[in-house]
């Protein structure tokens, strides 16, 4: 019998300035093939027939987010998001039911497909704690030390690169995140809250492209993605 929840939260923490971009506005509403990059990743979640609502956590000064043709989608509720990413998330977990699972993503992934959701969702029958998706590393993996001097060469069979969404029953993420943050530990990502409280969560192989615009040029590999996804 499948373990597929009925009740699916999609949560965007997009309280972050983005900084490393250098522009002059948050990373997340910077233009990218006609719209902004949290609009592209908005109506892949809005448009999922699973996905029951997307709470997306704003900052609290955010000038942008009401002006996005998005903003007024009946399936869409905003929150104030906090400074880091856990109490952005936290924050949406008030208004996510407590029977229902969250589907975390990250605003600034503009390229996630409707076949990585699924596979995420359809995994919840292998790994009823939680999962996320995630790339295996490809590349040799070598270690450094403070000088930038190469120590050691990491073999990378069993490493992966986490990406989102991570998807996980929203009681115990909502949880966990608050023991972790109380503990004063480090979390980086909800699978590291999950893990931090002695909970494996699954890998689920996701596509390459769900890629992270973080610097400059991921708009232009963004663009191609998005694309060639036409």
């Amino acid at each position: 019998m499948s373990q597929t929840p009925n009740k699916i939260i999609a949560i965007v923490p997009a309280a972050g300035i983005g900084s490393r971009m250098g522009a002059e506005i948050p990373k997340q509403y910077l233009q990218l093939n006609e719209q902004s990059i949290l609009g592209h990743t908005l109506d892949c979640l809005l448009s999922h027939p699973s996905i029951e609502k997307v709470i997306v956590a704003l900052n609290p000064q955010d000038e942008f987010f009401a002006h996005l043709p998005q903003a007024k989608h009946p399936k869409l509720q905003a929150v104030t998001g906090g400074k880091e990413r856990a109490d952005s998330v936290l924050a949406a977990l008030t208004l996510a039911p407590v029977d229902a699972w969250a589907l975390v993503h990250d605003a600034a992934r503009p390229c996630l497909s409707h076949l990585d959701i699924d596979k995420l969702i359809e995994s919840a029958s292998r790994f009823p704690q939680g999962a996320i998706l995630a790339a295996p590393v490809r590349d040799t993996m070598k270690r450094s030390n403070a000088q930038g001097l190469i120590t050691e060469t990491v073999c990378r069979e069993n490493l992966w690169h986490a990406l989102t969404p991570q998807y996980f029953p929203v009681k115990n993420l909502k949880q966990y995140l608050c023991d972790a943050l109380a503990a004063g530990a480090l979390i980086t990502d909800e699978a590291s809250a999950m893990e931090w409280a002695g909970i494996a969560p699954g890998i689920v192989s996701g596509r390459a492209d769900n890629i992270k615009v973080t610097h400059p040029d991921d708009l232009q590999l963004a663009s191609l993605f998005l694309k060639s996804a036409q």
